[in-house]
């Protein structure tokens, strides 16, 4: 069966097709239509033609669309998870999950359409503003290309779709290749919510194709793109005067600090270590502990990550399935291997079985590892010993990343001490790095991008500032 693209409204047959498989069974899904130039064009002028009519759009209409989407999505949750599960090899369990956040994160873009606001400006603070009233106001920038990943293909096409059009905008939207089904779900929930055609139009295919489309053609605004650095540091040298926001990854740590119950937090660390084979970009990936607690967290850690279960993404008990790809697997035992050789120690997994890798647990790597230094984005995490707080701090920032950490301590000072030195996005006292709800500001320092997604904070990205000022008559 062709899963065709989405323009204007409808569905639009391409010139040609690829199949998708399954990453865990390997059988075909669908055959995806592969977006070419005019493709795209056709996709952006459409979004164009949109533009005044969603820029007109009473707010309180935007928020009916992004409430019926949410609505629409509650009523197809089951339906939904599975869908990720099968194009995406996310256990059930955790794609029932995304479900949930994908319906939050539109009703926080509804709430958000109906109070975009500006602010009055004192003009008489500065000398010859006397007799005059200003005030700003938010405009929509106008068509937006939006790039996701495959790891959240429902909810981080929300983060960048549900901003937009709760602030007015139009999108043409690439999701992730190997994920693109979630994305056109989403987009004909939109079209039976009542959001106009054109609105919002989905091209599948060659990120290049796409990309290279979005990047030169001057009715797009800006560029919303979640991926890897080197992709995202090539959107941001060729977009010119679009604006850019990119979420580009990290390999986020925890602290561990002396006297902290170990038996309460050992298994949120596994859990952010391990959800969805560690496919997350903000995945707890290296983990630093005191020496005092080092022994016993270590054989907590491994006693809880072998409860883990390994299998099929649909059966309700899997924890672990496969990786998006036999490529990406064969990458991370390669990075394992070389830590092995380097001195680290293997703990427990390292083995992969039909594009399965099971949970991976190393102990002492070198910082100059690519398993320490560079994001594995595998179900691989290491631990690592310390023994004051300040080297812990300087481990953790000793890297290319900055998008989120954690810090787990009872002394209120070194807490404090660690929220400001650690240069990152975001810092979770008493919580993993992989904690993130819908509406915090969300993004990274360094090679992890700039911008900020969260619905908030994501509309202000995707609107303009328009001062406003009336002068006054003289008073007689």
């Amino acid at each position: 069966m062709k899963q065709h693209l989405w323009i204007n409204g409808k569905d639009v047959e391409a010139k040609e097709y690829r199949d998708l498989f399954s990453p865990y069974s390997k059988k075909k899904i669908k055959s995806i239509a592969q977006a070419n130039e005019k493709d795209v064009k056709n996709a952006i002028e459409s979004a164009r033609h949109a533009a005044q009519t969603m820029a007109d759009m009473p707010a309180y209409k935007r928020a009916n669309i992004l409430e019926k989407v949410a609505e629409f999505l509650t009523e197809e949750k089951e339906e939904c998870a599975k869908l990720i599960a099968t194009e995406a090899a996310k256990p059930l369990k955790a794609a029932r999950g995304e479900v949930e956040r994908t319906i939050m994160t539109y009703l926080f873009a509804a709430q958000e359409a109906r109070r975009l606001t500006g602010e009055t400006i004192p003009m008489d603070a500065a000398p010859g503003g006397e007799n005059r009233v200003a005030y700003t106001v938010k405009e929509p920038l106008g068509v937006i290309g939006a790039i996701t990943p495959f790891n959240f293909p429902m909810n981080l096409v929300a983060h960048k779709v549900g901003p937009a059009i709760a602030a007015g905008n139009t999108v043409v939207l690439k999701p992730a290749s190997q994920t693109p089904l979630s994305a056109l779900k989403i987009a004909k929930l939109f079209h039976k919510a009542g959001l106009p055609a054109g609105a919002l139009n989905v091209v599948t295919g060659s990120g290049k194709t796409v990309g290279d489309v979005l990047l030169t053609d001057e009715n797009i605004r800006m560029i919303t793109f979640t991926g890897s650095p080197e992709v995202g540091i090539s959107l941001r040298e060729r977009a010119g005067l679009k604006r850019v926001t990119l979420e580009l990854g990290s390999n986020s740590a925890v602290i561990v600090d002396s006297e902290v119950e170990l038996h309460k937090i050992v298994p949120r660390i596994v859990a952010g270590a391990f959800a969805f084979q560690g496919q997350v970009c903000i995945s707890v990936q290296r983990i630093y502990v005191h020496e005092a607690l080092f022994t016993q967290f270590v054989e907590l850690f491994i006693a809880e990550t072998k409860k883990l279960v390994i299998g099929n993404p649909l059966d309700e008990s899997t924890d672990i399935s496969a990786m998006i790809s036999e490529g990406d697997v064969k990458r991370a035992k390669s990075w394992i291997e070389s830590a092995v050789k380097n001195g680290a120690q293997l703990a427990c997994g390292g083995v992969d079985e039909a594009g399965i890798l099971q949970p991976t647990v190393l102990l002492q790597v070198p910082n100059t590892e690519k398993l320490s230094c560079e994001e594995i984005f595998a179900p691989v995490v290491h631990i690592n010993s310390f023994s004051h707080f300040e080297e812990a701090i300087a481990a953790v920032n000793e890297s290319k990343y900055g998008l989120q950490a954690g810090i787990f301590t009872t002394n209120i000072e070194r807490a404090f001490k660690g929220a400001k030195a650690l240069h990152v996005g975001g810092v979770m006292i008493n919580d993993f790095s992989t904690f993130r709800v819908d509406h915090m500001p969300y993004g990274g320092v360094k090679m992890s991008g700039f911008g900020r997604e969260g619905i908030k904070y994501a509309i202000e990205e995707m609107t303009e500032l328009k001062l406003i000022s009336f002068k006054l008559n003289d008073p007689v």
